[in-house]
């Protein structure tokens, strides 16, 4: 991975331009074993996998992760797997949120003593908290621990948005600087960035290239299970101005992203996405999920070599 692309150094501190986490960093499904335990060793070969192929940032324990499925003591165990596999080449971020402060306070700490370099900190669902709750709820997890703060606004998810200007005063705390945007407002998400020293990562992938244009420094990817490279690629044609070069491989992952995100739930397919790639042994989810059946991952296969990433 080109040190000029990424620098996985970056300042922490939320100033424009930064990337605390990186420039491509993968929402990482947690891989299991055929009887739905954890497969430590499969995560951390995947996690390796990852970051050849481009990645230089991977968040574990996310919705992607299957996070309401695992427990906290699973959750530490994959943490530290991914942190030991690939933590001197990759920001490694913890997945921590839950709709209890408290809780999510506890795996805030848990994570960072099992060597986070980053928390990931979703709005907290089905409680739909007004939003100076919101506020109160994410000061108080990124004042729980010494690590930086990525902020999850996804209101199809969580039922909530985190508003703008909710989003301008957590942006004054100095641990809070970035967002996770899959909120699917892009003027929205250009105002906060136009306000704010907050660094604005794509969760969508859909909206990728859309994001990266409006000035998001990178993007936490489902895809990028599979197209790491290419989005690496993407960031850096955005960042020398080669909108065209962008735009071409925007549209040649379409088949991928429609293939992972569109057919099914998307850990559900990230995880057969890798299963044919041989990354994985198994394309085992925990319930309520259930596995891709055979007609979705014989979809996903022409999808894949349609996006030339067979």
């Amino acid at each position: 991975m080109p040190d000029e692309l990424f620098t996985l150094a970056a300042a922490t501190s939320g100033a424009p331009g930064a990337a605390p986490f990186g420039r491509v960093s993968v929402a990482m499904v947690t891989p299991f074993l055929d009887d739905g335990g954890l497969d430590l060793e499969g995560t951390a070969a995947l996690a390796e996998k990852l970051v050849d192929d481009g990645a230089d940032g991977i968040v574990v324990s996310g919705t992607t992760g299957e996070s309401p499925t695992t427990s906290d003591a699973e959750k530490d165990l994959v943490l530290r797997a991914v942190v030991e596999a690939v933590g001197s080449r990759a920001r490694v971020v913890a997945g921590v949120g839950t709709y209890d402060t408290r809780h999510t306070s506890e795996l805030a700490q848990a994570a960072q003593k099992a060597g986070a370099h980053g928390l990931l900190v979703v709005t907290p669902y089905y409680s739909r908290p007004p939003q100076e709750a919101l506020y109160q709820h994410f000061t108080a997890i990124a004042s729980a621990t010494d690590l930086p703060v990525m902020l999850y606004d996804i209101p199809v998810r969580s039922g909530v948005p985190i508003k703008t200007e909710t989003l301008v005063r957590l942006a004054e705390h100095d641990r809070i600087v970035a967002v996770k945007d899959a909120k699917g407002d892009v003027f929205a998400s250009s105002e906060v960035m136009a306000r704010t020293g907050l660094a604005y990562y794509s969760g969508d992938d859909a909206l990728n290239l859309a994001l990266l244009a409006h000035g998001a420094v990178g993007v936490v990817s489902v895809v990028g299970h599979v197209a790491a490279g290419e989005y690496a690629q993407m960031v850096r044609a955005i960042d020398s101005g080669d909108l065209p070069r962008a735009l071409e491989l925007h549209r040649r992952l379409i088949p991928a992203v429609r293939g992972i995100m569109t057919r099914t739930q998307g850990a559900i397919m990230a995880k057969a996405a890798v299963e044919l790639r041989g990354v994985i042994r198994n394309r085992t989810v925990r319930s309520p999920l259930i596995p891709a059946t055979d007609e979705q991952v014989a979809l996903l296969r022409a999808d894949l070599a349609e996006a030339g990433l067979a």
